[in-house]
């Protein structure tokens, strides 16, 4: 079975333990395929049983193992081994039953089913009553993380989040296995949107939901539905579990999973030496990675980019609010981006398994604009100089770089995550360089990961100019990252163009179920974000992991990986 997490961070996904955003030291690489794509090597008629599996992070977890409360990839991978989602998704990104299923005649009113029997690790039968409860946190006022957008579209929502109301409307349970969810209105997304992930109702009873995110329950002792269960955590350094013989599922193969956190120079000679049986990583080892006899370095399809953001405005606590002039000037944006050497910066820093790209949608997603529809903004320093003359940034003084139109100094305060991987700095500084060569002067701050977004979702006014990147989910709707009330869009853009082909995209009664018509749209609004401006896109890559060949039965696409239940190792 097939599962991707929606709207994880990226640029927390993209680094090793790593959209999501996203996340720590390896990058997940690029398009080059190699021979063990979305293999694992060794297999065997009959998968044998037991066996540690060792998996490697290359950045400390912020420590929220709960699908409502976590902000990074990192703490992604780890919840990904004990907790479960209610759907699945394919290779196509679709939609599949799962525990749950369910049935709709106007993609307005869903009917839901879970499956009998399905276990919680402290024995509990799962209902739909904990899946109710999950929503209710959510849409709680007290409810610190950003998944209100998940939760936002159910009738009554809004109500409960402002406490107008005691109960979600659109929430009906019909007894411990059937609940109706009724929203808003009709889209084509609802149910891609809808957040589907359970929380056990008994191990977060009479419990505040301010008081969640830092618990127990969520930091040390995270109950789930998954493989494996958690026995240790050790903040920073380990996690540790076992199978979960009542696993709904089926019973896991492996008998222990440890999860470890390692500096990322140090992977190669663990896979080497066998210490080490899985991680993802920067795509600067690929080769090394590849010529290890004991491993299968695999590439599989990716749905993640880069880009470097500009504040724009401010967070208001329920909207964007777009009153920052620093960088409203779209040619001053224009010249940033023609004076960066994309081609060459992809190259020097993902090892030929990247490529730029020209807008916030990943070329595998269904709805990307071809690159003919769309200014490529190509690497042009003179026009970048010419567009900062235009639009009055001078050097007055004569020292080398430019003034404001105003005449006063000019600095482009640059922020980028710092995590154990030296390139990253390397490939920040590079972007300063490029930035310095047509005039503007530039000042670098690395700031560590797990304080980043969190600077970035309360738009910390040191966060100028910053360097992101989302690995987006099944849903292809960009409203959760890009709408003018999304807490996750950064910049805190606010376009009312924008938001209309967003919701025209969404709405059956504009598109139906035609999904060119729905392309059309995004089309129209990839051009709308290319023309106005508010990030430069940089790269998409695909993603890349290390397998040890004595780990049978994992297998890769554009979804994810498979479900670690069907994993096995060779004894």
């Amino acid at each position: 079975m097939k599962k991707r997490s929606m709207l994880m961070l990226a640029a927390l996904m993209l680094v090793l333990s790593a959209f999501l955003a996203a996340c720590d030291g390896g990058e997940k690489a690029g398009t080059k395929k190699n021979d063990n794509e979305g293999k694992t090597g060794e297999t065997s008629a009959k998968p044998q049983d037991g066996g540690t599996l060792v998996y490697a992070l290359d950045s400390a977890p912020e420590g929220k193992f709960n699908y409502a409360f976590y902000g990074n990839q990192t703490d992604a991978y780890v919840i990904d081994f004990f907790d479960e989602n209610l759907i699945d998704y394919d290779a196509q990104l679709k939609a599949q039953p799962h525990i749950a299923s369910w049935k709709t005649t106007d993609n307005k009113v869903f009917d839901f089913e879970i499956k009998k029997g399905v276990k919680w690790h402290n024995g509990d039968e799962l209902s739909v009553k904990d899946w109710e409860f999950a929503l209710k946190v959510i849409a709680d006022k007290d409810y610190e993380g950003p998944r209100f957008d998940n939760v936002r579209n159910i009738v009554g929502a809004q109500d409960y989040h402002d406490g107008k109301a005691k109960e979600i409307s659109g929430i009906k349970v019909i007894d411990d296995y059937h609940i109706q969810i009724t929203f808003d209105k009709a889209r084509v997304n609802n149910l891609d949107n809808l957040w589907t992930y359970p929380m056990n109702r008994t191990e977060f009873k009479g419990m505040a939901v301010k008081d969640m995110m830092g618990s127990e329950q969520v930091r040390t002792k995270p109950v789930g539905l998954g493989p494996f269960k958690v026995t240790k955590v050790v903040p920073g350094e380990s996690i540790e579990m076992e199978r979960f013989d009542d696993y709904f599922g089926g019973k896991p193969h492996i008998e222990k999973v440890v999860i470890k956190v390692i500096d990322p120079s140090l992977s190669v000679g663990e896979l080497k030496n066998g210490t080490l049986d899985m991680t993802a990583f920067h795509p600067s080892i690929i080769d090394q990675v590849k010529a290890l006899d004991n491993v299968n370095a695999i590439t599989y399809p990716g749905v993640s980019y880069y880009y470097v953001g500009f504040r724009l405005g401010t967070w208001d606590g329920e909207k964007n609010v777009m009153n920052e002039p620093k960088y409203q000037d779209k040619k001053l944006r224009e010249a940033m981006y023609y004076a960066i050497n994309r081609e060459e910066w992809v190259k020097a820093f993902f090892f030929g398994v990247g490529k730029p790209v020209n807008r916030p949608i990943p070329t595998n997603h269904w709805i990307a604009a071809d690159n003919k529809e769309l200014e490529q903004y190509k690497y042009d320093p003179k026009k970048a100089k010419e567009l900062l003359d235009e639009a009055g940034y001078k050097d007055v003084d004569g020292d080398g770089f430019r003034e404001d139109p105003q005449g006063k100094k000019f600095v482009v305060n640059f922020s980028h995550y710092a995590t154990q991987n030296p390139t990253f700095e390397s490939r920040a500084k590079a972007l300063t360089q490029y930035w310095e060569e047509v005039g503007l002067k530039t000042k670098l701050t690395m700031t560590d990961v797990n304080l980043y977004y969190d600077m970035l979702e309360k738009a910390d006014k040191s966060m100028e100019v910053f360097f992101g990147g989302w690995s987006t989910g099944s849903d292809p709707d960009p409203t959760p990252l890009w709408g003018s009330k999304a807490l996750w869009n950064y910049p805190r853009w606010v376009n009312a163009d924008s938001d209309k082909l967003l919701d025209e995209a969404l709405d059956i009664n504009v598109v139906g179920t035609d999904s060119n018509k729905r392309k059309d749209l995004y089309v129209q609004w990839q051009k709308l974000f290319m023309k106005d401006l508010p990030v430069l896109p940089i790269a998409e890559l695909e993603e890349t992991m290390a397998v040890s060949k004595r780990v049978n039965g994992v297998k890769f696409d554009v979804s994810g990986m498979n479900r670690p239940n069907e994993w096995w190792i060779k004894q």
